[in-house]
């Protein structure tokens, strides 16, 4: 598990120094489920300051890489500011560091339904890009959706019934995908609402590129449903119509895709719900949290009851 950085161990004029600020003011911000940010302040601008406690100086430097690579080919997110040397990350205790622009903006949870098109729309935008854009031809391929390691742990879990739930619905998921590949693209593969930042004339900034990929867009597209769709711990058509609609006016989807979302929506639910047992009950034990993961039960139970009204 990570060990964050609080805002007293910050060496603040070392910093400073490698980025050529003056008058830095430093005040922790929320969030943040593997890193450590920091709004910083100083004479020329504001900035987002991330110890990327998380990583290496190998996947610091590819997110920071693959950060500045989105910014310049026009998809809405924060710009990387290179320190004096020109590196897109600097140290910190031995730990990687990346400063950005500060978007100026909120989080709202849930994003508001008149928003979803518009986060529909970039989603399809960062679809849409050839995956071998610059800045972006060493993207990993698949890391959003559960490894054949991950897989092989499903029958030994602890609770021999969500196990078993798990195994009969990632059985069905593999059927389906076997019959019907899409093209990989280029995906957020989080698209969540804490991701993304809501400006002042309405328009968004998309956070948090660590789960960047190649993968099917359809699952992407189904994931942010999860994120983004979601009221009361069920899934709310009308959010994911309002989703689909924006993607659709850069990215149609054809009927084979209607019909397969709702599966991919299910896809990704049952990926979080993996992730969240295995975190808080085999790897970082916490009672507080060891049924965090049956709410994506209820989750994909909405799904499957919403499958015909959103196909």
């Amino acid at each position: 598990m990570a060990k964050y950085t609080t805002l007293e161990q910050v060496d603040l004029p070392t910093v400073a120094d490698s980025y050529g600020l003056d008058d830095p003011r430093l005040a922790p911000l929320a969030g943040g489920a593997a890193n450590s940010s920091f709004r910083l302040s100083t004479a020329s601008g504001e900035f987002v300051l991330t110890i990327l406690d998380n990583h290496d100086t190998v996947s610091a430097e590819s997110l920071a890489a693959h950060t500045q690579a989105l910014f310049r080919l026009g998809v809405p997110t924060s710009a990387v500011v290179p320190a004096t040397d020109g590196s897109l990350i600097t140290h910190f205790d031995g730990r990687p560091v990346i400063l950005k622009v500060w978007t100026e903006g909120r989080v709202e949870q849930p994003l508001p339904a008149t928003l979803l098109p518009e986060a529909g729309r970039i989603l399809a935008q960062l679809h849409a890009l050839p995956p071998k854009s610059p800045g972006l031809t060493d993207i990993p391929i698949g890391t959003r959706r559960l490894s054949a390691d991950h897989e092989a742990l499903i029958p030994e879990l602890p609770d021999n019934e969500f196990a078993a739930w798990l195994t009969e619905r990632f059985n069905r998921i593999h059927q389906a995908e076997a019959t019907n590949r899409r093209s990989r693209a280029v995906t957020h593969g989080d698209l969540f609402d804490d991701n993304i930042i809501v400006r002042a004339d309405g328009s968004l900034t998309v956070l948090d590129w660590e789960t960047i990929s190649l993968d099917d867009p359809l699952l992407d597209l189904g994931m942010a449903a999860v994120g983004l769709a979601r009221e009361d711990g069920e899934l709310v058509p009308e959010r994911v119509k309002a989703l689909v609609s924006g993607y659709e006016q850069i990215a149609p989807l054809s009927q084979e895709d209607m019909a397969a979302l709702p599966a991919e929506i299910t896809h990704a639910a049952l990926i979080i719900a993996f992730h969240r047992y295995y975190r808080h009950n085999i790897r970082f034990p916490d009672p507080s949290k060891s049924t965090y993961h049956t709410e994506m039960i209820r989750f994909v139970q909405s799904v499957e009851a919403s499958a015909q009204e959103l196909s």
